[in-house]
């Protein structure tokens, strides 16, 4: 090791403004300043804090992914790596703040739908993305609806992915599905719930029944999703959302866009799924509302990008070349 240290020293020994020359490969890229390997922090609320963010690939089509929870991470999203790049679509991962890899502020005061949907303006004009499309997944593409209708001069396009535009909607779905299952697990659930105790072992192994019908189907989670869960920000999910899934109790509980949608007027997929826990008809209703809208059916659940990912991936990229062709 000393041999080949002083070999190196030897070689790129500075002298003067002399640089390292010796058997360089002219196909390696030359930069003037260090590189991060995509990854950007984002100033946001007037610098005031900073939110991560991570460029993939290189491509005229470009992509910003918003993720779920609230209070989720991208991690989720890896999948995209298989499939983006290759289809020459550049795309950009996103820790919104207070999730993983961003600034992590503990005033609840911060976490609000306008917050959220005002930060990624502020993230797209950090990342210079002056024509772009923006895939919103779950709680994403709540942020997705509000930001194409008040953000709309940037937006090539929008993927709404497994996301209703109401979330009374998807309350009383969500526990038609629950009641499907035994009655006394519903019973239990329902008990946990009222004595506030969603942390409960027991509740928390009969929701995880639920997730691996509606969430995701596959028999083993992904490690990149299971990470995403693993690293959720509880304060901002329990804030917007509530304790649970079943009984929303958080500041977005009466949100509703059904009269907003219609004022979409890019080009907008809406990727509903048939195991979903947000109702499949009402996201076919969303496709035909919207004025430019499109519905992809999935026979996943609600990360179809992992249990029916050919489909889902196939689906979206066609969007994504089909609206940039302008067909």
């Amino acid at each position: 090791m000393a041999l080949i240290a002083a070999a190196i020293t030897a070689s790129c020994l500075p002298t003067g403004k002399r640089k390292c020359v010796a058997d360089r490969d002219n196909t390696i890229p030359q930069y003037n300043s260090v590189q991060s390997g995509g990854v950007k922090m984002i100033p946001v609320m007037g610098g005031k804090y900073k939110v991560w963010t991570k460029k993939v690939g290189n491509g005229k089509i470009k992509v910003l992914l918003l993720h779920g929870g609230p209070g989720l991470t991208h991690e989720y999203f890896e999948c995209m790596e298989s499939f983006f790049p290759q289809a020459g679509i550049e795309f950009y991962y996103y820790d919104q703040l207070g999730s993983k890899y961003s600034d992590h502020p503990t005033d609840t005061a911060l976490w609000s739908v306008e917050r959220f949907t005002d930060e990624v303006e502020e993230v797209r004009k950090g990342l210079g993305l002056d024509s772009f499309y923006l895939l919103g997944h779950s709680w994403g593409g709540m942020l997705t609806m509000e930001y194409a209708v008040k953000y709309p001069d940037h937006l090539k396009g929008v993927i709404i992915s497994n996301m209703t535009a109401s979330i009374p909607d998807y309350v009383v779905y969500i526990n038609k599905l629950r009641d499907k299952q035994p009655a006394d697990e519903v019973a239990a659930m329902k008990k946990y719930e009222a004595a506030n105790k969603s942390d409960d072992p027991e509740y928390q192994k009969l929701v995880k029944k639920l997730y691996n019908q509606y969430i995701c189907r596959l028999a083993e989670w992904p490690e990149p999703l299971t990470r995403s869960f693993d690293n959720i920000n509880s304060q901002v999910y329990n804030t917007m959302q509530g304790n649970n899934e079943f009984v929303v109790t958080g500041k977005f509980k009466n949100w509703d866009a059904w009269d907003k949608i219609p004022h979409i007027k890019c080009p907008a997929l809406v990727v509903a799924s048939v195991y979903d826990e947000m109702d499949p008809k009402e996201l076919e209703k969303m496709s035909q509302i919207i004025p430019h809208g499109k519905l992809l059916y999935c026979q996943g659940s609600h990360m179809s990008m992992w249990d029916d990912q050919q489909n889902y991936m196939e689906g979206v990229i066609n969007f994504l070349k089909n609206t940039e062709a302008g067909k």
